[in-house]
């Protein structure tokens, strides 16, 4: 079955606490527990796919996560920064972009697979003692970047 715009939750609100709008797409910080630096990057059209959208559109996109990726690394320091574009639950264009440490419950593993150890809830604390600094930083980027 095709969700269409008016079925779709991304058309009809945010999908997590708004950090940026532009006129194409938005960035949000998602509640992921155990995973406090959880970002994505929605198109705020209807669409998809990455393929739905004109090539120039999919370069603005894909600069976007390369953007949130860049501020989140110098910001953070993660061990790794993971991408994902599923769309499984939710089809409408969105990209995950996760900060990931290695001391992070499910790591090397995926967000979504099952936990390698129990959580660290004073690293997890740390970090988010650091998301008003990220967020503020990933909003003055994409509004210079992309207006």
């Amino acid at each position: 079955m095709t969700t269409t715009a008016a079925q779709c939750v991304l058309c009809a609100q945010d999908g997590g606490a708004l950090i940026w709008r532009g006129e194409k797409l938005r960035l949000i910080r998602a509640v992921e527990e155990g995973f406090p630096a959880f970002y994505r990057v929605i198109w705020n059209a209807h669409a998809a796919e990455l393929s739905d959208l004109s090539d120039d559109d999919r370069n603005l996109c894909m600069k976007a996560v390369a953007a949130v990726e860049r501020v989140m690394r110098d910001t953070l320091a993660p061990t790794k920064i993971n991408l994902a574009a599923l769309g499984n639950m939710v089809p409408h264009l969105h990209w995950h972009v996760i900060a990931r440490f290695d001391w992070d419950s499910h790591f090397p593993a995926s967000v979504w697979a099952n936990a390698q150890r129990p959580r660290n809830a004073d690293k997890e604390a740390a970090v988010a003692a650091q998301l008003s600094l990220l967020d503020a930083q990933l909003a003055e980027r994409l509004s210079a970047q992309f207006g």
